[in-house]
């Protein structure tokens, strides 16, 4: 799966927490998106989808459950850069020198 359809599969999802009480943040960050920085709504939608599959793919990797804060300040950060995990990543590098 290429990473556009990746981002496809994942904006019924993204349209759903748009609607839920239960992820008010996700609306924020949309309005935020479309209406500060003057991002089309379908982009907008693709950049939370991002963020999803960021956490969605940590947490396959870090054998966890999902992670709300972690999720919440992705999309904080948008339309900037992802947060990287390369810290505690090179921490545990280190670890096994």
């Amino acid at each position: 799966m290429n990473d556009q359809s990746l981002i496809e599969s994942l904006l019924p999802a993204v349209n759903q927490q748009l609607e839920s009480e239960q992820t008010p943040y996700v609306k924020a960050t949309f309005i935020r998106l479309v209406e500060k920085d003057e991002i089309s709504p379908d982009e907008a939608k693709e950049l939370i989808a991002l963020c999803l599959a960021d956490e969605s793919n940590r947490m396959y990797i870090d054998k966890r459950d999902f992670d709300v804060s972690r999720y919440q300040q992705l999309l904080e950060n948008l339309p900037g850069e992802l947060i990287e995990d390369s810290d505690q990543d090179s921490d545990q590098d280190q670890d096994k020198d």
